[in-house]
Parts: C-alpha cells; sequence; structure tokens
C-alpha cells in the first residue's frame, strides 16, 4: 500500500457483545475496494475461526487495513467479552481513536460501559455509531440520549461529551449523518474516520521505537509480533534491540516485516512512525516490550497485562472409555499443544505439576478457559478438567482473592431473586438504575469464586432475558467461605448402555443429564439428585420378559426431556470432587475418586 505522509488513521471498534460490530468490519471492507470484482465475500470476515462464528463473538483482536481517499486506515476489531478484556486494552494503546457501535433498540450495555471507560482513560474521542437503525420500533435519538449519559457518568470531560455520532447499518452497508438524510452507502463513515480521528503521532527521524501489542504464530515463519511504530523507521531486514521487561537487551533482526493489506498480511520493505505491522525475527518476546533501534535503545513505557484470576487440571484421560473416541491421548500430545497455546494466548499461564499426567492452566475467567478447551477437542484432543479454583495471592501478609465487577441488566421481576443470589455469595450491591423500559441494570463488586456457576442460576432466575457481564476489579482479603447450595449427583452404579425401563424407575430421584441409550461407566455422574447427597443408581436394569400384559400396557410411557450439559454449563456445575471428561465427540461428568455414596 502506498499513502502519502501522514495519510493513516488507526482506529479501534469497539462494542457490545452482539451490537453488530464484526458486520459493520465486513461492510467497511466491502465498500473499501479491496476485494476483486469477481472475488466472493465472506460474511463474519474477521472472526476467523468456527467458534467466533457459532457464538456471534470476537474472541482475539485482529488487524485489517483499507485506503479512502489516499488515507490508509487501520482497523483493530476488538474483543466484547470481559474474559478477553486484556486484549481491548492493549489494542486501545495502539489506536488514536475508537469508534463504539451501539445497538439503536438496546443502547449501551454493559459491556459497552467496561471497554468504553477504558477508552476514555487512554483520552480517546469516541465516534458514535448508532446501528441497525432499519430494525422495526427503534429510536435512534434516544441511544444517542443514553450514549450521552453514559459517557457523563463514567467522567468524560467536555470534548469527549461533544462526541460526533452517525445512524446507518452494517448489515444494510450505509452510513448518514442524522436521520432525514438517505444514504446509500459507507461513504459518511470513511470521512467521519478521517476527519474526527486525528493521525498518529510520532517522528520518523527518531531511533526505531515499536512496542508488541499483539503475538501470532506461524509454522513458516515463528512467533510473529504485531504492533505500531511509535517512532522511527523500522525495515525488512534490519537489525533490532529487543528491550525486555526487565530492561536487559537481546539483538536480533527483522527476518519478515509485513504490512496490512485488507485481509491479507504482505511483506513490505520498510514501515515509519504510526503504521501498524508485523514482524518475524524474535521468539522469546512478551506484550508491552520494546523493538528499538540498536544504537539508541529506548524502552516505551510497558503495557499491563490482565492476569489470570481462575485455574483448573488439565489431566490425561483414565475414565474407562479413555482413547475411545480422540486423537491426541497422551500427556507428551497434550503437553505440547498447552505450550503452542502459550505462544499466542498471552493472558493463560501453563505450569507442571509433581505428575507427568497433569498440568495446571490459568486463565482469566470461564469463558477463557472453555474456548481453550473446545478448541482443542475440535482439534481431537482427549482429556479431563477439574472443576476451576480462583487463584489466590498473599499481599501484606493478607490472604486476599480476586474481586470482580458485575454488571446484571434484567427484567424487574427478577431483581429480588437476583440480589438474593448473589448475597449467599457474598456481594455487596454498588449500584441500581430503573429504566422506562421495566428492566433493571445491577452492580456489584463479588469475589471470582463466587460467580463460578452462577451463570446458570442467573439465566434460570431471569427466564434467560437478563444480561451479565463482568471484568476483573482487584484482589481484596478473602471474605471467607460461602454455603453452596447444589443439589448431590445420581451416579451410574455399572458400565454399560442406558435403558428407558432403569431410567424410567428412577425419575422421581432427580433430572437426568442422559437419554437412554447413552453409554455409561460406573462413577460416572448422569443426574442430579433432588437431595442433598450423591445417590448410586443403576440405570443398566432391562425390563424382565413375560407373556403377561399389564392394564396400561397400552399406555405410551415417556422421560423428562434431561438437562443438556453443554462445555460451559458443565464448567460451572463440577464439584471439587468431580472431573469433566472432555473429547471430540462427548462431554461426561465422572467423580474424581470413589468415596461411599448412598445407594438403593
Amino acid at each position: 500500500m502506498s499513502v502519502k505522509d501522514n495519510s493513516i488513521r488507526n482506529i479501534a471498534i469497539i462494542a457490545h457483545v452482539d451490537h453488530g460490530k464484526t458486520t459493520l468490519v465486513d461492510a467497511l471492507l466491502s465498500q473499501s475496494g479491496i476485494f476483486r470484482d469477481n472475488e466472493a465475500i465472506p460474511n463474519c470476515v474477521m472472526d476467523s475461526n468456527d467458534l467466533e462464528r457459532e457464538r456471534g463473538i470476537t474472541i482475539l483482536s485482529k488487524n485489517t487495513a483499507v485506503i479512502f481517499n489516499e488515507t490508509l486506515i487501520n482497523i483493530v476489531d476488538t474483543p466484547g467479552h470481559a474474559d478477553f478484556g486484556g486484549e481491548v486494552e492493549r489494542v486501545l494503546g495502539m489506536v488514536d481513536g475508537c469508534l463504539l457501535i451501539v445497538d439503536a433498540n438496546e443502547g449501551p450495555m454493559p459491556q459497552t460501559r467496561f471497554v468504553l471507560k477504558k477508552a476514555l482513560e487512554k483520552g480517546l474521542r469516541p465516534i458514535v455509531f448508532i446501528n441497525k437503525i432499519d430494525r422495526s420500533r427503534v429510536d435512534p435519538e434516544i441511544a444517542v440520549d443514553k450514549v450521552l449519559d453514559l459517557f457523563i457518568e463514567l467522567g468524560a470531560d467536555d470534548d469527549q461529551c461533544d462526541f460526533p455520532y452517525l445512524f446507518g447499518s452494517g448489515l444494510g452497508g450505509f452510513a448518514k449523518p442524522d436521520m432525514k438524510t438517505e444514504s446509500q452507502n459507507m461513504k459518511p463513515l470513511f470521512d467521519s474516520i478521517i476527519r474526527h480521528v486525528p493521525p498518529p503521532v510520532g517522528d520518523k527521524s527518531k531511533p526505531l521505537q515499536l512496542q508488541i501489542t499483539t503475538l501470532d504464530y506461524s509454522d513458516f515463519l515463528g512467533r510473529i509480533i504485531i504492533g505500531r511504530v511509535h517512532n522511527g523507521i523500522i525495515k525488512n531486514g534490519q537489525k533490532a534491540s529487543l528491550i525486555k521487561e526487565d530492561g536487559t537487551l537481546k539483538k536480533g533482526k527483522i527476518s519478515k516485516l509485513l504490512g496490512f493489506d485488507g485481509l491479507q498480511r504482505k511483506e513490505i520493505n520498510e514501515a515509519y512512525a504510526g503504521n501498524i505491522v508485523a514482524l518475524a525475527g524474535f521468539d522469546d518476546v512478551n506484550i508491552g516490550e520494546t523493538i528499538a533501534c540498536p544504537d539508541e535503545p529506548q524502552a516505551l513505557p510497558l503495557i499491563k497485562v490482565d492476569e489470570p484470576t481462575l485455574r483448573m487440571t488439565f489431566v490425561v484421560n483414565d475414565s474407562p472409555f479413555a482413547g475411545k473416541e480422540g486423537k491426541f491421548v497422551t500427556s507428551r500430545q497434550l503437553r505440547e499443544r498447552l505450550n503452542k497455546e502459550l505462544l499466542t494466548n498471552v493472558a493463560l499461564r501453563v505450569e507442571e505439576t509433581d505428575s507427568p499426567d497433569k498440568f495446571l492452566v490459568s486463565g482469566r475467567g470461564e469463558l477463557h478457559l472453555g474456548i481453550l478447551i473446545e478448541t482443542m477437542r475440535r482439534e481431537g484432543y482427549e482429556f479431563q478438567v477439574s472443576q476451576p479454583q480462583v487463584i489466590y495471592r498473599t499481599i501484606d501478609d493478607t490472604l486476599c482473592e480476586p474481586i470482580e465487577t458485575l454488571v446484571l441488566d434484567v427484567p424487574e421481576l427478577s431483581v429480588g431473586t437476583c440480589i438474593e443470589k448473589l448475597g449467599v455469595r457474598k456481594a455487596e450491591m454498588q449500584n441500581m438504575i430503573n429504566s422506562n423500559d421495566g428492566r433493571t441494570q445491577l452492580e456489584f463488586i463479588v469475589p471470582s469464586r463466587g460467580l463460578i456457576g452462577f451463570r446458570g442460576e442467573f439465566i434460570r432466575a431471569t427466564k434467560g432475558e437478563g444480561i451479565m457481564s463482568h471484568s476483573f476489579f482487584e484482589y481484596r482479603a478473602s471474605v471467607g467461605e460461602f454455603e453452596s447450595r447444589r443439589n448431590g449427583v445420581l451416579i451410574s452404579f455399572e458400565e454399560g448402555v442406558s435403558t428407558f425401563y432403569a431410567l424410567k424407575n428412577a425419575e422421581d430421584r432427580g433430572q437426568y443429564f442422559i437419554k437412554p441409550g447413552t453409554k455409561v461407566y460406573k462413577g460416572m455422574i448422569i443426574g442430579e439428585n433432588n437431595r442433598q447427597q450423591d445417590l448410586e443408581i443403576n440405570i443398566c436394569k432391562t425390563k424382565q420378559l413375560t407373556n403377561m400384559r399389564s392394564a396400561g400396557a397400552e399406555e405410551l410411557d415417556t422421560l423428562q426431556s434431561p438437562i443438556e450439559m453443554t462445555l460451559e454449563r458443565a464448567l460451572e456445575y463440577i464439584g471439587p470432587d468431580e472431573m469433566l471428561e472432555v473429547t471430540p465427540e462427548s462431554i461426561r461428568l465422572r467423580k474424581l475418586f470413589r468415596k461411599k455414596i448412598s445407594k438403593k
């Protein structure tokens, strides 16, 4: 790409989950002319893996670039979920402006609040795009008023409160400055970005300084560094120094320099201050470190990366069904896969244990770790994981635990139930805002361990209508133990295949997680007991065949629908003495060790 000097704009797109961020990027890409006339344009082009497309969320930040009126616009699509908030913060440090997307119907939501606060703290002046105005029963002007209220509440300065805003539809592919104007394309948005986002500050005559913001990996190039050139000029093949966190220097060479051209990375000869580039040549690197001129190495201020708050044990599968469904089942294969993940997943930590078959894996939250588990099982890995546990720290001789800020958006009728359920989990209410649409926003400070298993309760309490968002707040002195209200579980008494007859006979004991015809083994959890204790039952028993017909033989018996145990639900559900067996084909809950269990 060739652009005029200073004709660069670096912008991040931020929004609440499902407010149309990735769809809007699709529209900007398709209208910028980066695709050939005969080239098929994919949907959600920035969501590059299956999980992102299925869940409708962006997990990893991605870069793309377009040229509009001879101006290079670097666009960074950022995650919208708090478990990937560390990605958001780093990206905001790489750009000079941001595009805040708000659903015209829903207005700013909890996750919008989290990311917007980070942007305002960095002094960015957002451009607001009111999206989905082509839907029925929307009032975009009210959405603008709500955004302004949120800006004021978050402490925005006068300049930030005087934000430019546009209306439009990412799906419809148009933007316009007001509701009366007609528009058929995204040109007003491109113009607004060029006009309101300042060009990057940097001096290409100074010594090279590039800050590492994102890490990637290629089988051909090895570790790939992505970052913004803050000062100087970087050239392909040049010598450079890596300034580590502790201030030590490592000399190396830029073996490959890549620029962003639409959805592709293309090799370039040089880039100057203000550009966002990718490069290879350094292996032992961390987020926030600086690539600098070898003659005058000067470090940029370090970027803080979110520390893990949850950990779980990954274990080689040793259940009776081990090795029957997975392609990668050994401890060596599990170790290699986890170490490969460390090359790009900067918020992840992997530690060896005293057993070669167990690995301690720490991450930012249940979703962060759940995405890793789901990705691995789709790749053919078979293993077991333990219940997530919070990571405690000792600060000033006091045992401290991670505390989260939790924001709930719920129907008014569910407010009391949510407050009661969080009260048992030692949550402290900070704020409550009632809106005119029959919904209430609740804000809490809650221990991270209080959120383990809460999402399922929350969905049931709000009948699926609640929205939940949380982010790490700080470490505080441990609040002590709190009561767990989960009932006991139903456990298979023997190995075999579950039968309708046996499941029907024990149906009054609780709710099942399985259907008739499911292969089970001794110690496998097949349901939840109606009572507090665990209970072993025989669900493989078959009906004795006779030539006698009962009076009710003509009646059609049915079983209640089993609880569907998705990966996320299972991770929240399992207890400290239980494991989750994960294979490409199945998710099974089992007891970690044998103990005396009541039987009948």
